[in-house]
């Protein structure tokens, strides 16, 4: 009967439109496919919308991930559901159609409590430099804050967080609301595609079906992705970052070789995978929210918790092809 209410609803979202702008908090998310959703607004609002953050945590549980959970409509939301319908073996158009809507609806809470642990507030730093140079005379590149911990951790944007949590100081002791994403995605990837015109990463099992699907960052038109097919070579957990601009390219006026230290902050995030193309790689970023919106310096860039998950499910010699 739940699953029926929810399905029914979804459907009401697709054929009515998006929220108008409702007010975020958990009960809203947990209850916006069975709400009556308003007809879509000619301009929608910049506020976080209960329905996409629905829609984000059921696709990111189902392993077709929309980045950074933010509750905002965009490109890498579509990507996220067109994902899915291949997943699924759906005709794709991004579009969560009453297919799709079936699919993916669960019985399970899309909000939930969580306490927040003494261990939640250790080891942070006071802030992040943008100039290398001073971040190579830091001894971590930690999160700066509680909710920055906790935002990647759970998979969202911290200013839906906050949102979601209003009246919170971020301290142990404290319940918050946050996403309840599941359990991280499992198996052997056999091979790894990169797709550069629709910015996504796909991951295949041995006998070819899809293991999982995430928004990326593959290049930029200054610096373009390599070409072909390529192998991982093997995978660095929490990895320094050695900067060297005569390899790759100059940040700011830094002109000599520096080590950064690791952390979720470093420029490539918590996991580097090696290619075997020399100073190329997939890896993390201290910046989730700029997935696909911004150009990289020829490597592919995930949200940490995406290049944790995949990293998971690769072994040296796993095929990595860059795709048009």
């Amino acid at each position: 009967m739940i699953k029926t209410l929810l399905i029914g609803g979804f459907i009401s979202l697709l054929v009515h439109g998006i929220g108008n702008g409702q007010e975020i908090s958990a009960q809203a998310v947990n209850d916006a496919v069975t709400a009556s959703i308003s007809d879509q607004p000619a301009e929608r609002s910049p506020q976080p919308d209960p329905a996409l953050v629905h829609l984000q945590v059921l696709l990111d549980r189902a392993g077709s991930s929309p980045g950074v959970i933010d509750g905002l409509p965009g490109e890498n939301l579509t990507k996220a559901v067109a994902g899915f319908e291949a997943m699924q073996g759906l005709p794709v158009d991004g579009k969560p159609d009453p297919e799709v809507a079936k699919r993916l609806n669960d019985d399970h809470h899309i909000i939930g409590p969580y306490v927040i642990a003494p261990d939640d507030a250790a080891d942070l730093v006071e802030n992040i430099p943008k100039d290398y140079a001073k971040q190579a005379e830091m001894q971590h590149l930690g999160y700066t804050s509680v909710a920055e911990r906790l935002s990647e951790r759970f998979h969202m944007d911290t200013n839906l967080l906050k949102a979601l949590n209003p009246e919170k100081k971020f301290i142990p002791g404290e319940t918050i609301s946050v996403a309840v994403i599941g359990a991280p995605r499992t198996g052997s990837v056999k091979l790894i595609e990169a797709r550069r015109k629709s910015g996504q990463v796909i991951a295949y099992a041995k006998d070819g079906s899809i293991l999982a699907v995430y928004p990326a960052t593959i290049g930029s038109e200054d610096n373009p992705s390599p070409i072909g097919r390529h192998k991982v070579i093997g995978v660095a957990r929490d990895p320094k970052y050695v900067y060297n601009p005569k390899l790759n390219f100059q940040q700011g006026k830094n002109k000599k070789k520096l080590e950064l230290p690791s952390g979720p902050n470093n420029p490539v995030g918590t996991v580097w995978i090696d290619l075997s193309e020399p100073t190329y790689g997939i890896h993390g970023t201290p910046q989730p929210n700029l997935i696909d919106k911004a150009g990289s310096h020829g490597c592919v860039r995930l949200t940490n918790w995406d290049v944790e998950e995949l990293a998971s499910m690769v072994k040296p010699g796993v095929k990595v092809d860059f795709r048009d």
